[in-house]
């Protein structure tokens, strides 16, 4: 198809535009027409290509035109009109003008004419939206440890977005409810910037758990923009003690671990038998409780404490030696009904014992407070005898005789 030189281009092209205004005043509509073009609204990311389509259902040799929202012409058939290499042309046959945008920028929104100049001149209008794409969230908030049972206060902000984005909280797969976005419009763009905060309460099994922002907009697929940050929590040891073998044999080396399970690490460790000294061969040594020779005497019930600065923890461990036949020597190793059974005995025993210490002492003040009447009145007769002959027969029990036989001469 042939094309009149530029001048003549330029003519018609100011020409029908006045053609086109008259048209766009009259407000004349035309339904059913099948020389009436029809376009497509169009959303595009900023950086992203649109494509816009005009068409028509018959032709009658009349060209299509694009302009922009300037109402610049774009293309005027297969003829480029404006000097901007990002628009290339798609397709053109007699009944479609399909154009490309490249690298679209924000300023590319608005609306585009599609005008195919009959008598009068038929238009139809598309527009783009432009969607501003979001920054990669930034959280804050993570730079000090937070203790066991204290709060803390996480702040995501996302740039750019356009419509405002929504951001979204998670702890691993589990979505955590934030304050409501804070929206703020960017001085002379038409873009915003997004911020939300999200407070927590936390425990020691958030430590090192991810805490995510994710940026919900309609320019993205789920999950293409979000940061993590694990959380980190200070909390007291849990203490556990570990022996170097389940079966510690009398006359070998032999080791305790006190393993500590906190944040921090724990720093000073304590050790310390139950009820008792630590046995004289032992060697308290940090984390470990040394033995240089197991002995019989060791069995026990030994202690260790860890402190971490945030708190301390305990943790125990009884031991039970061997001998080298593989048994325990330790009276705590019978079974639990053979100790219930020994612990009745002995209390049976004790009451036993305890009544018959009474009884001797009841006994034995008896025996005293009688043998104490019978020598007094023993030495009252004798005291009462006029001569010796009468208090050796009152001290054997004549006294009374004598009485008696006084009373008789009398």
């Amino acid at each position: 198809m042939a094309f009149p030189s530029a001048p003549s281009v330029l003519w018609s092209v100011s020409l029908l535009t006045v053609l086109f205004a008259a048209a766009v005043h009259s407000n004349i509509v035309f339904d059913d027409d099948p020389l009436q073009p029809v376009t497509s609204d169009e959303t595009v990311s900023v950086g992203g290509t649109v494509i816009l389509t005009c068409r028509v259902a018959e032709s009658d040799n009349s060209s299509l035109q694009w302009s922009n929202t300037a109402q610049q012409t774009l293309y005027f058939g297969e003829k480029r009109a404006l000097r901007d290499n990002r628009i290339q042309l798609h397709r053109s046959t007699p009944t479609e003008l399909s154009i490309t945008i490249s690298d679209v920028q924000l300023s590319d929104e608005g609306e585009y004419t599609c005008s195919i100049f009959t008598m009068p001149v038929r238009t139809a209008r598309a527009t783009v939206t432009v969607l501003g794409v979001p920054g990669k969230p930034q959280i804050s908030g993570f730079e000090n440890a937070v203790q066991e049972g204290g709060k803390v206060t996480l702040t995501c902000t996302s740039t750019g977005s356009k419509p405002p984005a929504k951001l979204r909280w998670y702890r691993g797969d589990q979505e955590l409810v934030g304050r409501p976005d804070v929206v703020e419009s960017v001085p002379d763009d038409p873009t915003y910037n997004v911020s939300s905060e999200l407070t927590l309460v936390v425990s020691r099994s958030d430590d090192n758990n991810l805490i995510t922002c994710a940026v919900d907009h309609p320019s993205l697929a789920p999950g293409d923009k979000r940061s993590e940050q694990a959380l980190r929590v200070l909390y007291s040891p849990v203490v556990e003690i570990q022996p170097e073998s389940d079966l510690p044999r009398e006359g070998e080396k032999f080791h305790l671990q006190c393993i500590g399970n906190g944040n921090p690490e724990p720093t000073s460790y304590i050790w310390e038998k139950k009820d008792g000294e630590l046995p004289p061969l032992s060697k308290a040594d940090g984390a470990y409780l040394r033995f240089e020779m197991l002995n019989k005497s060791d069995n026990g019930v030994y202690l260790c404490h860890a402190d971490n600065g945030i708190g301390n923890g305990q943790g125990e461990y009884t031991l039970l030696v061997q001998d080298a036949a593989g048994n325990s020597a330790d009276p705590t190793a019978m079974s639990p009904s053979s100790g219930v059974d020994h612990a009745v005995i002995g209390g049976v025993v004790a009451v036993i014992v305890f009544i018959l210490l009474c009884l001797l002492i009841v006994l034995g003040r008896y025996l005293i407070r009688h043998k104490g009447t019978y020598l007094t009145h023993e030495a009252k007769g004798s005291d009462d005898a006029p001569d010796a002959d009468t208090a050796i027969i009152n001290a054997e029990g004549g006294h009374s005789g004598a009485e008696d036989k006084k009373e008789y001469f009398i």
